[in-house]
């Protein structure tokens, strides 16, 4: 499983960017989004950005890794969920139209 990490671009150079994640700085490659300007912050995979990212989806994003990390670590995650606590589940479009309609089988 690939986990993707939002990063922010510190310099950036052609297809190739310094970009931060607030413990480490590392060179990522800007192929598949082309050059961005300083503070951008782009989701990345293996090094690699995939997409630019809304400042406040990247550091949910961030909150939620980090609280991964403390769960690991035999914590309790803090409130790195808390945008998801107050949220009920919900069904997929097709399957609670499925729903709606009466069906209860597949």
């Amino acid at each position: 499983m690939c986990v993707g990490i939002p990063m922010q671009i510190l310099d950036c150079d052609g297809i190739a960017a310094t970009a931060a994640d607030g413990n480490r700085e590392v060179l990522i490659d800007l192929s598949l989004t082309g050059p961005l300007p300083r503070g951008t912050w782009v989701l990345t995979f293996l090094g690699t950005a995939r997409a630019v990212l809304p400042e406040a989806e990247a550091l949910l994003i961030l909150d939620a890794l980090q609280g991964l990390r403390d769960i690991m670590a035999g914590g309790t995650g803090g409130d790195a969920f808390a945008d998801l606590d107050a949220r009920t589940p919900q069904l997929p479009p097709h399957l609670a139209a499925a729903q709606a309609s009466g069906r209860t089988e597949g």
